[in-house]
């Protein structure tokens, strides 16, 4: 029977994307089938799978973690937030709908069945199947008609290991206060706990351990030390980034970010981060676009034109504008190409209420909103580069103009993408993931007069997954989670 494990936290950013992609790694190691899996996930940070759909990042991570391709059925609901209080709803892959916060509820009895039968279908490929929840544990609020993480787990009998993060403060508080606040039916699932992120010396917490065990009757599974490296893996979201890139910033060329609400697959920004050459200098509002900056990058976006009126309130047009007058560089990925543009229509009230805006102009190409949504992985060669790329397509919309008879790529399937300036300075592509290749970050960083290194940046990330799984194996009493997870179904 196949095995299945739990990892609940007792918040967000707790880590617990990274404890199931070290653990994914582990056990694979070992040479067993492993699937990660996470009911629901929210998150503007997706990937293409190579069933043609897509899921949240930290699931495609899970899935290289396990030496397995991503599947739409690794995270079966994915919410795609769109405004303070509503999100787009992703089912297996594909989008089925919009709704609001207090509406969502009423989606998730019938979301249970798409999570339960994509659970099933990983579990009838592998030796064991890692779940990760979603959120805190403790919110007891959401429990009614829960789908990701205690009615989840009550659902499949998945039993469930709870992640604290000492690194923020609280931690006994937040485990102990777990237990006291969820049913007792709940708090049976929970087989154990651990503690993450720990700096120093792991002897001064031993009494925290013993007294969160005591208080709580679940025993202690692991006090896990900080590893420093996690922070060049594909970050769940913006706030794990913005803690990412905190004390960068050693390299001499600049790249700046304007960092906008619906920011999304911000993970085109890792393999810059890498870069020892380089430093990624997320723009904050209220803050202007730095002038010494080589490079502006304007990433995707979950809701373009809502990010560009931001963008102008912010008075970053004004920085874009002169930055170019100086002869700076300027590249928008997916939303931020579209950006660029003459302008923006959404016809069918796709984003929000159907509307057209003036776009930033620096660009002779001008987009439709369409509602097919493209979602397509990507080889070809870069024109203004002449170096191979890869990546992934992952958009709505169709972008059209002058502009685009100066392509930026050249797919293998013989189709161009994107457009360039006359002066070659501003640069627009619908291709994500580009600076994971190799070969065309070193093309950009050249045209940047950026110092280039032999980074090899996907050789990187899986000898960074190889380190953080050999670092919990140190750390976490891994026979006894794969005891517990032998509990599953019972």
């Amino acid at each position: 029977m196949t095995r299945a494990l739990m990892i609940q936290g007792t918040g967000s950013n707790v880590g617990k994307s990274l404890v199931v992609a070290g653990l994914a790694r582990l056990f694979a190691r070992r040479g067993l089938k492993v699937r990660p899996f996470k009911p629901q996930n929210m998150s503007n940070n997706a990937a293409v799978t190579s069933d043609g759909g897509e899921i949240g990042r930290a699931q495609a991570l899970q899935a290289r973690a396990a030496f397995v391709a991503p599947s739409v059925h690794m995270n079966p609901v994915l919410l795609k937030p769109q405004s303070e209080v509503g999100s787009q709803i992703i089912v297996q892959g594909k989008r089925v709908g919009t709704a609001k916060a207090c509406e969502f509820q009423a989606w998730k009895p019938r979301l249970m069945d798409a999570v339960l039968g994509s659970f099933r279908h990983l579990s009838d490929e592998a030796d064991l199947v890692l779940v990760e929840g979603a959120g805190s544990a403790s919110e007891v609020n959401l429990r009614p008609g829960d789908i990701a993480n205690m009615g989840f787990a009550r659902a499949t009998g998945t039993p469930v290991v709870l992640v604290g993060d000492i690194d923020r403060g609280g931690v006994i508080a937040s485990l102990v206060g777990t237990r006291v606040v969820i049913a007792p039916e709940d708090a049976a699932m929970i087989r154990g706990f651990v503690v993450n992120r720990f700096r120093g010396d792991p002897s001064l917490f031993a009494d925290g351990m013993a007294i969160i065990a005591e208080r709580t009757g679940w025993p202690a599974l692991g006090l896990v030390p900080h590893f420093a490296e996690a922070g060049l893996l594909p970050a769940e979201d913006i706030m794990g980034l913005r803690r990412q890139t905190e004390g960068e910033g050693g390299g001499r060329t600049v790249i700046a970010v304007p960092v906008m609400p619906r920011i999304a697959n911000f993970d085109d920004l890792d393999p810059l981060r890498t870069e020892p050459g380089v430093t990624v200098h997320l723009v904050e509002p209220g803050t202007p676009i730095p002038a010494e900056a080589a490079l502006v990058l304007l990433p995707g976006s979950k809701t373009t034109i809502d990010d560009l009126l931001f963008l102008r309130e912010q008075g970053w047009d004004i920085d874009l504008a002169a930055h170019v007058r100086r002869g700076g560089r300027v590249l928008g990925i997916c939303g931020g190409y579209q950006m660029l543009g003459r302008s923006i229509a959404d016809p069918e009230g796709i984003e929000g209420p159907a509307r057209q805006v003036a776009g930033l102009g620096l660009l002779d190409v001008a987009t439709v909103l369409t509602s097919d949504k493209n979602l397509t992985p990507v080889t070809g060669i870069g024109l203004t580069t002449e170096a191979p790329l890869s990546g992934y397509e992952m958009h709505l919309g169709v972008t059209e103009g002058p502009d685009r008879q100066r392509a930026f790529a050249r797919f293998a399937d013989g189709r161009l993408d994107g457009a360039v300036s006359a002066d070659g300075r501003v640069v627009g592509t619908y291709i994500h993931g580009l600076f994971a290749d190799d070969a065309q970050r070193r093309a950009w960083l050249a045209t940047l007069g950026a110092p280039t290194s032999n980074l090899a940046y996907e050789a990187l990330v899986d000898d960074i997954l190889d380190r953080f799984a050999a670092h919990l194996e140190v750390h976490l009493d891994i026979e006894r989670l794969w005891a517990i997870a032998g509990e599953a179904g019972r």
